[in-house]
């Protein structure tokens, strides 16, 4: 996975806000996900914006106290591991 790919949220997920933290479940396979603030931020960019996770840095690095190479390392770890469980996939 690359900072130039873009990902989509899968039809299969819901998504909910719950006392802050961003709650995933794949409706397909059972899998419950939570999400912290920055995490929830990222969903929201994915989810609303389809922002490459290029953008998704530049946002996080402009929203949040992170370096680029944070905010890039973040992004490509949380989206190895939504994939990994199925809640996000390659846009078309």
């Amino acid at each position: 996975m690359q900072l130039t790919d873009k990902l989509i949220t899968s039809d299969d997920v819901v998504a909910r806000v719950v006392a802050g933290e961003t709650v995933l479940l794949n409706l397909a396979t059972g899998t419950y996900f939570g999400l912290n603030e920055v995490g929830g931020r990222i969903w929201h960019l994915l989810d609303t914006d389809g922002c490459s996770l290029a953008e998704i840095t530049d946002k996080l690095q402009a929203e949040f106290d992170v370096s680029g190479e944070n905010a890039a390392a973040d992004v490509l770890s949380l989206m190895a591991s939504l994939s990994e469980h199925g809640l996000v996939q390659q846009a078309a």
